[in-house]
This record gives C-alpha cells, sequence and structure tokens, in this order.
C-alpha cells in the first residue's frame, strides 16, 4: 500500500476537530463553505426537555408534510402517521414509555411490512428503512422550525396497540416527542462525539 493519503485521511484533521469540539465549537471549525444542511445537522441534538409553550397546528402541517415527502423503496409509502396531541391522549402514552419528557406533541411513525417493496435477493423488507427516513425527516424540520425533538425507541408495542387500538395492523417504529425546547434544554455531552471520516468512511 503507497503512503498517499486517501482523500477522507486528507480531512481527518476537521473530523478530528468535531469529535474533540464542544457543541458550540463545531460550527466555526468547519469547512467555510458548509451548507445550511449540514449546519442544520449539526445545530440539532436531542431534545429531552420541553416548555409549555404549545406546537402550533401550521408547525404540526410541516412536520406532517416532511414525513410525507420522505422517500421510500420504490414509492411504495408503507408508513402511517399518528399525532399524540390532546392531554388524555398523552398520559395514556406515559403507559407505554418513560420517555414523553412531557412534551406537547408526540408523534408516532409506524410501517406495514405488506406494503413494502422486498429485495428479490435475500428477501430485505424495506417497510422499517422507510419508516426510519420519514422519522429523520420530521426530526430535521422541527430543528428547521425552532422546535425540538428526540428519537424514542424505548416503548412496549404490544402496550401501545392495546391503549390505541387504531394502530393495530402497524409496526410502531418510533416516537417522537416534540415542541419548543426548555431553557434548560442542551445537547448531551455525548452530542458532538463523532467519528474520524477516515474511520467512518472508506474508498473503494
Amino acid at each position: 500500500m503507497s503512503g498517499k493519503k486517501s482523500f477522507f485521511s486528507k480531512l481527518s484533521d476537521i473530523t478530528n476537530i468535531h469529535h474533540r469540539a464542544a457543541f458550540t465549537d463545531v460550527a466555526k471549525h468547519t469547512a467555510p463553505k458548509q451548507s445550511a444542511f449540514l449546519r442544520l445537522a449539526s445545530e440539532r441534538y436531542s431534545c429531552r426537555a420541553f416548555s409549555d409553550s404549545p406546537v402550533t397546528d401550521s408547525e404540526l402541517v410541516s412536520l406532517l408534510e416532511a414525513a410525507r415527502l420522505a422517500p421510500s423503496a420504490v414509492n411504495r409509502q408503507p408508513v402511517h402517521i399518528w399525532v399524540f396531541k390532546t392531554p388524555e391522549a398523552r398520559e395514556k402514552l406515559k403507559e407505554v414509555t418513560a420517555y414523553t419528557f412531557d412534551a406537547p406533541i408526540v408523534i408516532l411513525v409506524a410501517c406495514k411490512a405488506e406494503d413494502a417493496w422486498v429485495r428479490k435477493y435475500d428477501g430485505k423488507n424495506s417497510a422499517e428503512t422507510d419508516a426510519a427516513i420519514a422519522g429523520t425527516h420530521i426530526m430535521m424540520e422541527a430543528a428547521s422550525l425552532g422546535l425540538g425533538s428526540t428519537w424514542v425507541a424505548s416503548f412496549d408495542p404490544l402496550k401501545l396497540k392495546q391503549l390505541f387500538p387504531q394502530i393495530d395492523g402497524w409496526e410502531p417504529v418510533a416516537l417522537f416527542p416534540t415542541g419548543h425546547p426548555a431553557p434548560e434544554a442542551t445537547p448531551s455531552e455525548r452530542h458532538a462525539c463523532r467519528k474520524p471520516l477516515e474511520l467512518f468512511a472508506s474508498e473503494l
């Protein structure tokens, strides 16, 4: 193997800075032509404390539209969204998970395997991947609106279906507590810890 550095190795100084830097220091150490999306991605964090400010109807529509526009394999769109918005629904949801963080809304992303594309070579079903993409769209749109959100996978799916029979027939993938961040909300200490690019990506 030659001593010539790969493209990713040449970028290692930047990524090592990302790895070491505090959350507030990341932006100033990145490339000057960083895209708006990368700035949004670096600033977004998992929010676990929310204010009492409600999510407006227009904000909610934007979140749902972001999920609706998410790509899916062969555009099958095997995804459905439920919004836990009323105090009664959100209180009942606490029987399913300890991680609602008292957010003003909680969004559920679910999928249906029989509606999804299946890879012929090994039978891999795309339903959960499609749902994950929709969930990511929700989180990024929330960040663009100045809202906080976090991905919650720790919940009891069977209990969820018992308490909310409307979900029966769908596979719950993730819950997204969403709202305006509380003043004390901050990124976790692990937020800015990223692998160096040379370890994260490889040339072939």
